[in-house]
C-alpha cells in the first residue's frame, strides 16, 4: 500500500460511503491501525474511548439494520464501534499517569476527581471529544496506509447499545469504516468552506 505522509494523509482522508466487499484485511493491519488510534490525546490523558472491532458478519448486519441501512458497516473491510466509558475518569485515574512519580500521579488523580465532581455534563462532554480525536488518528492511520474510511452515525441509539451489550455507564459514539473505497461519480468529493468563513482572530465582532 502507498505511503503518505501525515500532510498528505491529512489532504486527501474524505469521507468514502461505497467500499469493495470483496476486499480484506489482516487482523494484525487492523490492530496496528487500532493501536495507532490509541496513541491520540485525550482530556487528562484519560483515554475515555472503548474500540469495539466487530467482525461477526451477523453482527454487521444487526448493526446495519439499526443505522439507517448504511452499507458501509457490511461491505468494508473493517468497522469500529468507538465507544465512550462515561465514568473512565474515576476508574483509578492514578494509572494515567504512570509515567509521573508515585506521589505526583496520586496528586494529579485527585484533581481529576476534584475536577469531575459534580460536573457530569462536562465529563461526557470531554469523553465525546476525546472519542472524536480517536476517531480522526483511526481514519488518518487509515488513510496513511493508502485506505479509505468514513466516520459514521445516524444510528437507533438504543438498538445499537444493545447490541454493542454495553454497559450501562457506556455510551455508542460512532462508527468508523475502513477498506478499499470505490468512487463514486454521482458522490464527488465535498469542498471546503473558505479560510475567512471559519478563521477568526482573537475574538468575533
Amino acid at each position: 500500500m502507498t505511503q503518505l505522509t501525515v500532510r498528505h494523509a491529512i489532504d486527501q482522508r474524505t469521507a468514502v460511503r461505497t467500499f469493495d466487499p470483496d476486499f480484506q484485511m489482516s487482523m494484525d493491519s487492523k490492530q496496528n491501525l487500532l493501536k495507532l488510534a490509541m496513541k491520540a490525546p485525550s482530556a487528562w490523558n484519560i483515554q475515555h474511548w472503548r474500540l469495539v472491532l466487530i467482525e461477526d458478519p451477523a453482527q454487521r448486519a444487526a448493526l446495519q439494520a439499526a443505522s439507517a441501512n448504511q452499507s458501509q458497516l457490511t461491505e468494508a473491510a473493517m468497522v469500529v464501534a468507538v465507544v465512550v466509558d462515561l465514568e473512565a475518569w474515576r476508574r483509578n485515574p492514578a494509572r494515567y499517569f504512570d509515567a509521573a512519580p508515585a506521589d505526583v500521579a496520586e496528586v494529579l488523580a485527585q484533581k481529576v476527581l476534584d475536577f469531575y465532581a459534580d460536573r457530569a455534563w462536562l465529563a461526557r462532554d470531554e469523553a465525546m471529544r476525546s472519542c472524536g480525536l480517536v476517531a480522526q488518528t483511526l481514519m488518518l492511520a487509515a488513510t496513511e496506509s493508502g485506505l479509505a474510511s468514513c466516520p459514521m452515525d445516524l444510528f437507533d441509539i438504543d438498538q445499537v447499545e444493545t447490541l454493542l451489550n454495553l454497559p450501562d455507564d457506556h455510551v455508542a459514539a460512532m462508527f468508523v469504516a475502513i477498506g478499499r473505497g470505490i468512487a463514486d461519480p454521482d458522490m464527488p468529493r465535498m469542498g471546503r468552506l473558505p479560510y475567512d468563513d471559519v478563521v477568526t482572530v482573537d475574538r468575533f465582532a
